[in-house]
């Protein structure tokens, strides 16, 4: 399976493509990964050094991909942040291009855009290429529960609420739709839920939660996602997937007081699981 990942990179911790590419190999997968930034590291430390790349830069490597002649076997694209409205659409060019090569491929889009207590962190504009753009045009769809209200305008502060709102992304084009870092009213105080919605119905995973907070976690969990999706078929086993092995990861980096998610020192986590989060009907 080769799969085209269009992400922000950074040279020390895990976030983006440093995040997604490793642990989309560590499930046996080709990626072929562009970069939309190049920075030291996470912009969170407050510091950092690098440079931001411009849209026509990942036109040219996907040209460049395009003729060796291989975007005919490319599975799919995965895209995570953008730094811009102008990178989004060089992205969905990207996904158009690999679909008229592969009609099979698929598209799955982390709009990233904010996140509880945070508020909306990406550039203006950002937020309504997603909500016009890139959203519609994809089959697959990770937002968390900040970015799935805000690319509906519903509340999503009980699980009825919440599934509405996965209604009208459904309605707007993607297939599938797998809603992250979930906390509603019905889930426990010490605990996390995962939402997975399909044509075959709707799933959640609920696992511990785990008193920290990492960078990276939601684009590792989006990769691993649409990798297990992509074999399995089945969204609630993929989700069941996904969720057991960076919960495996997370609980090592836990342990170890690390600032910046375990994900080589835990990799083994990500293709065997301690311990399995089985997906429930709703």
């Amino acid at each position: 399976m080769n799969l085209l990942s269009i992400q922000s990179h950074v040279a020390y911790g895990h976030v983006g493509n440093a995040a997604a590419v490793f642990s989309l190999q560590r499930l046996g997968i080709e990626v072929w990964p562009i970069h939309t930034v190049q920075f030291s590291n996470h912009t969170g430390y407050g510091q950092w050094r690098g440079r931001v790349f411009d849209a026509d830069m990942i036109r040219e490597i996907v040209q460049g991909i395009d003729e060796r002649g291989v975007l005919g076997s490319c599975d799919g694209v995965l895209s995570g942040y953008m730094g811009s409205a102008d990178i989004g659409e060089a992205i969905i060019d990207a996904v158009v291009r690999v679909k008229e090569a592969n009609p099979t491929a698929q598209y799955c889009c982390d709009p990233v855009i904010g996140d509880v207590g945070r508020g909306v962190f990406v550039r203006p504009g950002v937020p309504e290429f997603m909500s016009e753009r890139a959203v519609p045009s994809a089959d697959v769809v990770t937002p968390n529960q900040f970015e799935l209200g805000h690319l509906t305008g519903c509340p999503t502060s009980t699980l009825s609420e919440v599934l509405a709102a996965v209604e009208r992304v459904h309605a707007g084009g993607p297939r599938v739709v797998f809603v992250t870092s979930l906390h509603t009213r019905e889930t426990p105080k010490d605990a996390l839920d995962i939402l997975v919605s399909d044509q075959t119905g709707r799933c959640r995973v609920r696992t511990p939660n785990l008193p920290l907070h990492v960078n990276g976690s939601g684009d590792a969990i989006a990769a691993l996602f649409f990798g297990h999706l992509l074999r399995v078929g089945a969204a609630g086993e993929a989700a069941s997937l996904a969720v057991s092995a960076i919960f495996g990861v997370l609980s090592r980096t836990l342990e170890a007081g690390s600032g910046e998610i375990l994900l080589v020192d835990a990799q083994d986590e990500l293709t065997n699981p301690s311990r399995i989060f089985e997906a429930e009907q709703l």
